[in-house]
């Protein structure tokens, strides 16, 4: 590549993230983390009329219908809701599942995420290593506190693993399952951002929905059902920028991804990411 096509300037958010924003020559900022910094860049950017694309925050909702493979839906959401510690954008830290499956699909949840391995993460049989740092696992841990105050139940994890001597002090939590508490109490509208995933009875369609699409994200969901003409309409329906049907983070870089609502705006992938680097011009000429 030419020289100059390609530059990586490294250092902390704080400082150097915020130098590049805040230059005037930098037309265009993609950013990928909170949804209370991406308002702040977005606000930045606005003064000078700059372009901005913001993929931010979740409450992603996996939807369980009582005609799904249960097995297939069980171990895909124990995998979406614990991946990588439940650090990424996209788990599924809301399992909606209809309520005359509920007592089934959460024995089978319950106890496939309370055989999950924590350790080290060179190790193959290790299941879940450790969050990223000592203040997220405060914070986490505080919404583990938070959901017993709101009346939550613990059905499994909640606590920091005996580990070998080596790992002993590490970031480390067990893979934590709450049910019981309401769709709309703090546990279930903010972003946790870590192994903690909660269990949700719905009725029907429209209820499954309306607690869906109840929060302030909009960033993914998946549907599961073996019917086909529900799935669609479920996924027309839910207020996210990508719906996964009876699957979970199977992604394809030519297609966008991102976010409505407080996950963000722009998309990555596909045309749409590429409309955003550039500047569309209309050149007329009279012949």
């Amino acid at each position: 590549w030419p020289a100059g096509v390609l530059n990586i300037v490294q250092g902390r958010g704080a400082v150097t993230g915020a130098a590049l924003v805040a230059h005037r020559h930098i037309k265009a900022v993609s950013f990928t983390g909170s949804t209370a910094v991406g308002a702040q860049i977005a606000r930045q950017c606005a003064e000078d009329f700059r372009k901005v694309s913001l993929e931010l925050g979740g409450k992603n909702a996996a939807i369980v219908f009582a005609d799904a493979d249960v097995e297939a839906a069980v171990d895909t959401c124990v995998r979406a809701a614990f991946s990588n510690q439940g650090q990424i954008c996209l788990c599924a830290s809301r399992i909606l599942v209809q309520r005359s499956l509920l007592p089934r699909f959460r024995e089978a949840f319950v106890a496939r995420a309370s055989a999950l391995q924590v350790g080290d993460p060179s190790d193959p049989a290790t299941d879940l290593g450790a969050l990223v740092s000592a203040e997220h696992l405060a914070k986490v841990r505080s919404y583990i506190e938070l959901a017993q105050a709101e009346g939550g139940r613990l059905l499994c994890g909640g606590e920091r693993p005996e580990l070998p001597q080596a790992l002993q002090g590490g970031w480390f939590l067990q893979a934590t399952v709450f049910d019981q508490l309401p769709f709309d109490c703090r546990v279930n509208q903010e972003e946790i951002f870590g192994p903690v995933t909660t269990i949700i009875p719905f009725d029907d369609d429209d209820d499954a929905l309306r607690q869906a699409n109840g929060t302030r994200y909009g960033l993914a969901a998946s549907v599961w059902t073996s019917d086909l003409s529900r799935a669609h309409r479920v996924a027309a329906a839910l207020e996210a920028g990508i719906v996964w049907i009876n699957c979970w983070m199977l992604r394809d870089l030519r297609t966008p991804f991102g976010g409505m609502k407080d996950s963000g705006m722009g998309r990555e992938g596909g045309v749409e990411a590429m409309r955003f680097f550039t500047e569309a011009k209309n050149v007329c000429l009279n012949v």
